[in-house]
């Protein structure tokens, strides 16, 4: 209902784009008659309004938040083609144009910044709103303000000013890697990578971009699934250094595809944090992005004193999600994203073959499945997202209309749209009506793919008592062989190893909570929850 409010009360625009009032801040960019261009940046101007006390902010107001130098170009790949709107990428620059720390809008201080450019995107909101549940729910996500931006004076229309993913203590947090870092415990990380759209094969220098996947997408033969250096960037990582995380990424994919990937010592999960694989997951999934775990999906690792595992994340571009895309079956609201190969084999960027293995795992499942209850009750609820997207229509007021104004692509269909609207209103509630089907959609397959809450065969194993105030019991036949049991909390964590036939367990030492568990009996894994009171 706020949504439909709020339409009605735009203004009726009778005047300039360049003389206009707004709830929103404004950025005004002079490149003193310099073309913007993809490389290099262009020195320009930067000047921010943004009232503090919610006075209307106008192009013609003083400054009142950053004024300085800035290095700015184009940025996108398909939409840097395509769309006459243009993204940007931008640092702020001393006077010497040396990178200048900025806290922009309150967002905390970094030089490196994107001006999102919603086009094919009509409800102007996709990215925000995955930005903001994401925040929510996974260790980092870009933090963004939505904006209006002119350069030299040329009114642009709405954008998304977005931190730039990268190592930094208030983006990635991982440790700093130099040139010297070539061995021992040093060499371990921090490491960011991704799979993106790759711009060749080398750096300056013959230094590799990337290194492919020992398995590729298991779909496609002889398809290769690339991975990108990121941090490090590849003219700048050492040979030692790319072949430490290389090695590593192997070790990880080895493991995966091997035998014993649900054994929790020998398989996959000592290598990665799996709570970011799920919430990694989720977020791909509740967006249906048709770009999702194969383009601009982005992993880090630390160092091995600091925990040591390959996270997912963080998440980036969401432009074509929730229903945005009309191939691939981006617009449908039922299936798995993760299932994209089996859709579009013949597409050149493919998913690693990682997810449709991960969920084969009762353990993974078993995560999901918990994970994605605590979420619907709470950051991924009917009543949250709505909440979210009503709080960024608001945030948009007039501007929404102003930058169809600008760019009047309403009623019009521009590529990917899978829905054309004839107005606004209609685009937000093709996005509201889209997102309700999904999360139902995802309701009814979360259950039916992980349908077992306590163990996966109730019939040769169960847990008692469940819930319990401190101790509990595998309850099991005498003459089944039980092997060792590992307990985990909901992060993933291992906290406990039994031995081997042990079927007794005191939790009364760990706090009142959910508690994961996988144990052998009889040569074959179960998956229990055990809820401690």
């Amino acid at each position: 209902m706020l949504r439909l409010v709020a339409l009605l009360l735009f203004p009726v625009l009778g005047v300039a784009q360049a003389n206009f009032s707004s709830s929103l801040p404004l950025l005004l960019i002079d490149t003193e008659g310099r073309e913007i261009v993809d490389d290099p940046k262009v020195t320009a101007r930067l000047s921010v309004i943004d009232h503090a006390d919610g006075t209307p902010n106008r192009p013609g107001d003083a400054p009142t938040g950053y004024v300085g130098l800035v290095g700015i170009e184009l940025r996108g790949s398909t939409s840097q083609t395509l769309f006459p709107k243009k993204g940007f990428g931008f640092e702020t620059r001393d006077a010497d144009g040396k990178g200048l720390d900025v806290a922009l809008l309150g967002l905390p201080e970094e030089e490196d910044w994107v001006l999102h450019n919603p086009y094919s995107d009509k409800s102007l909101i996709r990215n925000a709103l995955t930005y903001r549940l994401a925040g929510e729910i996974m260790e980092y996500a870009p933090r963004t303000r939505l904006v209006e931006v002119l350069i030299n004076g040329d009114y642009l229309g709405v954008y998304l000013l977005t931190e730039k993913i990268k190592r930094d203590k208030n983006r990635v947090d991982v440790s700093k890697l130099t040139e010297d870092d070539n061995s021992g415990e040093q060499l371990t990380g921090g490491y960011l990578l991704k799979f993106d759209k790759e711009t060749g094969e080398t750096a300056a220098g013959g230094t590799p971009l990337l290194f492919t996947s020992k398995y590729g997408s298991a779909v496609t033969a002889g398809e290769e699934v690339r991975m990108l250096y990121d941090y490090p960037k590849a003219e700048d990582i050492t040979a030692a250094q790319r072949r430490y995380i290389q090695d590593f990424m192997y070790d990880f994919e080895d493991r995966l595809a091997g035998d014993d990937f649900t054994d929790p010592e020998a398989g996959y999960r000592p290598l990665i944090d799996v709570q970011s694989f799920v919430d990694f997951l989720i977020i791909n999934e509740v967006t249906r992005n048709v770009d999702g775990y194969r383009l601009s999906s982005w992993m880090y690792k630390e160092k091995d004193s600091k925990g040591g595992k390959l996270h997912m994340g963080p998440v980036w571009d969401f432009n074509l999600g929730f229903g945005n895309a009309d191939y691939c079956e981006g617009d449908n609201t039922a299936g798995w994203q993760y299932e994209f190969n089996s859709r579009c084999s013949g597409d050149r960027w493919l998913i690693p073959f990682w997810w449709k293995r991960l969920l084969k795992d009762p353990y993974f499942r078993a995560l999901l499945r918990a994970r994605w209850e605590e979420l619907r009750a709470g950051p991924l609820s009917d009543t949250r997202i709505d909440a979210v997207v009503d709080s960024l229509v608001t945030e948009l007021g007039g501007a929404a209309e102003r930058n169809f104004v600008r760019w009047p692509v309403l009623g019009t269909r521009v590529w990917p749209n899978a829905f054309v609207g004839a107005d606004y209103a209609s685009e937000l509630n093709y996005l509201e009506g889209w997102i309700d089907d999904r999360m139902a959609w995802l309701d009814g397959a979360v259950e039916t793919t992980t349908p077992v809450r306590t163990e996966p065969e109730p019939l040769t194993v169960a847990l008692a008592p469940n819930p319990t105030t401190g101790t509990f019991r595998l309850v099991a036949p005498p003459a089944l062989q039980i092997g060792r049991t590992y307990l985990y909390d909901s992060f993933g964590r291992l906290l406990l190893t039994g031995t081997p036939g042990q079927r007794s367990f005191d939790l009364s030492r760990f706090p009142a909570g959910v508690y994961a568990l996988t144990t052998s009996i009889a040569g074959r894994q179960h998956v229990g929850r055990v809820m401690l009171r």
